[in-house]
């Protein structure tokens, strides 16, 4: 990875000015050129300047002509970067159109789904989601397990065995804070909690003590990428406490007037990429700025949020994550890049939600043809016809109560009954006692079995 090439700067231009002719400054100052290109992106110079400029233009003019769209509907933020200059956004047309996409869809993505108008039925999801975000979010800063491995260790309650496996459970443990405290003020006090559980006993030995706490002066911090290329140099730790106050405050709305508007969305991205910025602690900075992005879209009623995992979109492609931050630092603290990013990236996750209803669906469906004529059929509840679901798929998959109960957010009881009633009334599931723990077994023949009641 390369850091990007910063654009030409405002004395090019004046340059530029002073010795082009009259014409090509009439063509300037006339030319109806816009923010984004004629495909509606809003590319960083590191790009525009390998494409074919407007009749007229060369590749400078044409960026200077493009930034002056952009600096026309900038707006800043109460943010301030290392050198003390401001921080901007602008809502271009492509940014508008993606918030309204995100709003409509949002509202939306589970009127298809029956199951999801059912309480129950949304927990199940929850759930589902909240352990895929932090499978994902812990992969993408270094957890190496597997995503069935993982699951089974949230499901199942077990202790983590490794390091990668301790991450995931501190992440899966930060997105229920985030869910529990999403009507709370937002203030640094949580953000400190918030990290302490996201990096409990995962620090080196040398960090042990810095979970939950900034980083100090002696902590040299800076961030590489994979081929050991210096891309960033957070603010100096003396400037974080103030920083942070400045990041709940602004999560919270704190001092602002009717003055300019910051769409709920914007806001929670540009949380997500302070923190990212900032860098405040030794370790875990994507993670607390991810769960933070969670809060602050619960904090303003977005609850299709809890239900996608926005570090599973960015593992595909961490690099243009990264990237979002570079043109951000490279154009004058442009954040619109990272906004644009963000907002591409929760797209995804969403349509990717909306495939994965559509599949959920069709297994549940497939589930309830395996039961067709079967005394079976119309007596099992959702969360039982689940684990059949999951049992023809895998045969010898192993289910307690104690993973079905977390797996669906249901009493003790409940759990207990929905297995039993599986294993010793209907005769689908196979029961062993290990020490004092029932543990159900999916027999390879389980389809046969279904078909012969």
């Amino acid at each position: 990875m390369k850091v990007p090439l910063s654009p030409p700067t405002i004395d090019r231009f004046h340059d530029i000015l002073t010795k082009s002719d009259p014409e090509k400054l009439r063509l300037f100052f006339e030319a109806t050129i816009g923010p984004c290109d004629d495909k509606g992106r809003y590319l960083h110079w590191d790009k525009l300047r390998h494409l074919p400029p407007p009749e007229g233009f060369d590749s400078e003019l044409y960026w200077h002509a493009t930034k002056r769209a952009r600096l026309n509907i900038t707006k800043k933020l109460p943010f301030k970067d290392k050198a003390k200059g401001s921080i901007v956004f602008s809502v271009p047309d492509i940014v508008m159109k993606d918030i309204l996409w995100i709003s409509e869809n949002a509202k939306g993505a589970f009127q298809t789904d029956e199951g999801m108008t059912e309480a129950n039925t949304k927990q199940t999801y929850l759930i589902n989601s909240l352990i895929e975000e932090a499978i994902s979010s812990s992969q993408l800063e270094g957890a190496s397990t597997t995503r069935r491995v993982a699951k089974d260790m949230i499901r199942t309650g077990r202790p983590p065995k490794d390091h990668s496996e301790k991450m995931i459970f501190n992440n899966y443990k930060a997105m229920v804070f985030i869910r529990e405290y999403k009507e709370e003020t937002l203030t640094p006090s949580m953000v400190f909690e918030l990290h302490k559980i996201l990096t409990e006993d995962t620090l080196v030995k040398e960090d042990k003590d810095k979970a939950g706490v900034f980083r100090g002066p002696e902590d040299d911090i800076r961030v590489y990428s994979h081929d050991d290329v210096l891309l960033h140099t957070p603010p100096n730790s003396n400037e974080l406490s103030e920083r942070l106050k400045l990041v709940c405050d602004f999560a919270n709305k704190v001092g602002e007037d009717d003055t300019i508007y910051i769409p709920p969305i914007i806001r929670a991205i540009i949380v997500h990429f302070m923190i990212g910025y900032d860098h405040p602690f030794v370790d875990g900075n994507g993670r607390t700025a991810r769960a933070l992005f969670y809060w602050v879209m619960a904090k303003e009623s977005y609850w299709l949020m809890e239900y996608i995992s926005i570090s599973r979109v960015i593992k595909k492609a961490p690099a243009k994550y990264m990237y979002a931050y570079l043109h951000t630092e490279t154009d004058g603290n442009d954040s619109t890049y990272f906004i644009v990013h963000q907002l591409e990236v929760i797209k995804e996750a969403i349509t990717d939600l909306h495939e994965y209803l559509v599949d959920k669906s069709n297994q549940m469906k497939e589930a309830e043809k395996v039961l067709e004529n079967s005394p079976l059929q119309g007596v099992l509840n959702y969360r039982q016809l689940g684990i059949l679901k999951n049992a023809l798929k895998h045969p010898g998959a192993e289910y307690t109560i104690k993973s079905h109960r977390r797996s669906h957010g249901i009493a003790y009881q409940t759990a207990r009954t929905d297995l039993l009633k599986l294993s010793d009334e209907f005769h689908v599931l196979k029961k062993y006692k290990i020490g004092k723990t029932d543990i159900f077994i999916a027999p390879p023949d389980l389809r046969d079995l279904i078909l012969s009641l």
